[in-house]
């Protein structure tokens, strides 16, 4: 059988707990490269806004399948950064209201969900290059990329870091659902380079990235 991946341009692979720094780093490493940042999370939390507006509630997973079957989710790009519309409606404000934090984890684990995000990741990468943060791009979005990389921070300081956003959401609780999900759960690819990024800047992370991707023989 064909690879995909030789359908697909090039794609970096960040992934990591909540708090991590992964999404600040993404974005940075995406601007450095010149290539366009996708945030997967983005993506599930705009289909759990859309899920919510409907008065579906996470758990009604026949609901869910029959709205999202009719939906139209279109994936493009605004500043070279990905932007999702569901009905011609742009979610972006909504993405971290209270609501959508506390169902996110439960509307993300759904089957038919994940397939949805991987599809729209793969339109993608058919048009460009790109840096994907989430927590199953290396490991199942994106397998074949050899540009793999996993961040991590103490959860000290991952507390720290979700407390100065802003945000509410519990980071044990959201550890849980990520690591247990039966399907693609957070893991740590067998090829992905580790980086724990507790004492390190957004810059430090990435210079370390970009080290790595030219030894690795990216053209950058």
């Amino acid at each position: 059988m064909r690879s995909l991946q030789r359908d697909f341009h090039r794609q970096v692979a960040i992934d990591g707990p909540a708090a991590s720094g992964k999404s600040s780093v993404a974005r940075e490493l995406a601007r450095r490269l010149g290539f366009i940042y996708v945030n997967s999370g983005a993506i599930y939390r705009a289909i759990t806004w859309y899920l919510l507006q409907k008065g579906i509630h996470a758990e009604d997973s026949d609901r869910i399948a029959h709205a999202l079957e009719s939906a139209a989710i279109t994936c493009c790009l605004q500043d070279s950064e990905s932007r999702i519309l569901i009905d011609n409606v742009d979610p972006a404000d909504h993405l971290r209201d209270d609501r959508v934090n506390e169902s996110v984890a439960r509307v993300s684990r759904l089957p038919l969900v994940r397939q949805i995000v991987g599809q729209k990741l793969h339109e993608y990468a058919r048009s460009h290059d790109l840096v994907v943060e989430g927590r199953d791009i290396g490991s199942v979005v994106f397998r074949e990329t050899p540009y793999k990389f996993y961040v991590d921070a103490s959860p000290e300081v991952r507390l720290r870091r979700r407390a100065a956003q802003g945000e509410r959401d519990e980071i044990t609780l959201r550890d849980h659902a990520d690591f247990s999900r039966p399907v693609s759960p957070l893991v740590i690819a067998e090829d992905a380079h580790v980086i724990d990024t507790s004492r390190l800047t957004i810059e430090g992370v990435v210079n370390k990235i970009i080290a790595r991707l030219k030894q690795m023989g990216l053209q950058i």
